[in-house]
């Protein structure tokens, strides 16, 4: 199947698949369900084998009704404003119709930037969602970035030299790495280098940029950055890079006993070719599939990491609208982050038939 057929084919997929996670966001947020008690009679008396309660969602107006001094009809008022007094179906349809905002015309007149202008509605302090997450979604996207970049930079040529020196001392040093590294949850992590970077002043805690930033001039800017860069890519990086480097060392370790390898070596091509251009390629295959998998999940993965650091991103943003279950925040970050990860696995494809011609997409 052509490249451009598959890509149309996986986009089709992917709008039930967004539609799906939007109305799971929206159900856990909004829904109530009553489990009723359960009884039997046994012995001509009711036991009761199920008390019942009541599942409802997490009040958004909890805080308010606590301030004695905001009068019921205020209440009301801000309740209508946010749309709470309608159904649940209601307010999930209307939220839908607003998401899908479509113009003809522009695509008629040759403006495909504003055929499709979503309308993410405001969040619970009045100010507009699409604008929030236009500040905040560069900011992770350069962290994931660049964590990917130096997770596979560092985690690739690893597992490689761990699987050709099997069994020596540093293939046990970097297994111990890996284990140590896989098992360390990333907010202890983040707590422990956090603690460290305010006492030694290595490396600027919160934030992404210094107070003067605007000053600077553009490779002082650039140094700025990477220097606020260099505490959330590391805590994010220690897992990915232990876990990526052990499969890699296993994959390769298999790879190296298949016949074909040992075929290469009787015919006499030189060693350096046998692991680096036959080995190597076909070693790296699974993990390229997961390329996807990971630039999705590093969304989610580093919200706790943002939060203990205070970097400005999605994540953090993602637990604050959470915790006041803004509706319109969370239903709009849940999707960012559905698309991020079905574009990541379609790229992950895509490159996966880059480097092994022979995969066919189908």
């Amino acid at each position: 199947m052509p490249i451009y057929q598959y890509i149309l084919k996986r986009v089709l997929i992917a709008i039930p698949t967004l539609l799906i996670v939007s109305m799971i966001s929206f159900a856990i947020m909004r829904l109530e369900v009553h489990l009723p008690p359960l009884s039997v009679q046994w012995g001509g008396q009711a036991v009761q084998l199920f008390e019942g309660f009541n599942i409802n969602p997490i009040d958004p107006l909890a805080e308010l009704r606590l301030n004695p001094a905001i009068s019921k009809a205020a209440l009301e008022q801000e309740r209508a404003r946010r749309g709470l007094d309608k159904p649940a179906p209601i307010q999930y349809w209307l939220w839908l119709k607003n998401l899908l905002q479509f113009n003809p015309k522009a695509l008629v007149q040759g403006h495909l930037n504003q055929f499709f202008t979503p309308n993410l509605g405001l969040n619970f302090s009045g100010e507009s969602v699409a604008h929030i997450l236009a500040q905040r979604l560069p900011n992770t996207i350069l962290l994931n970035l660049v964590t990917i970049a130096v997770i596979w930079l560092i985690a690739i040529p690893l597992g490689i030299y761990a699987a050709l020196n099997w069994r020596t001392r540093l293939d046990t040093l970097l297994t111990i790495f890996s284990s140590t590294g896989m098992a360390a949850p990333s907010f202890v992590i983040a707590l422990l280098l956090g603690f460290v970077a305010v006492k030694t002043g290595i490396a600027p805690y919160g934030g992404l940029t210094s107070v003067n930033f605007e000053e600077m001039n553009f490779l002082e800017k650039l140094f700025d950055l990477a220097h606020h860069l260099v505490l959330p890519v590391t805590v994010l990086s220690i897992g990915g890079i232990a876990g990526l480097q052990r499969q890699m060392r296993g994959n390769l370790l298999d790879v190296l006993e298949a016949e074909y390898v040992r075929v290469a070596r009787a015919k006499g091509l030189p060693e350096h070719k046998v692991i680096y251009k036959h080995a190597v390629r076909t070693a790296i295959n699974p993990l390229v599939t997961m390329f996807g998998f990971e630039f999705g999940t590093l969304l989610s993965g580093s919200a706790i990491v943002e939060m203990v650091l205070q970097y400005p991103g999605i994540g953090q943003l993602a637990l604050e609208a959470a915790r006041q279950t803004d509706t319109n925040m969370v239903m709009s970050v849940m999707l960012l982050g559905a698309t991020m990860l079905l574009l990541g696995n379609l790229l992950g494809d895509i490159l996966l038939k880059v480097v092994d011609p022979r995969i066919e997409l189908a």
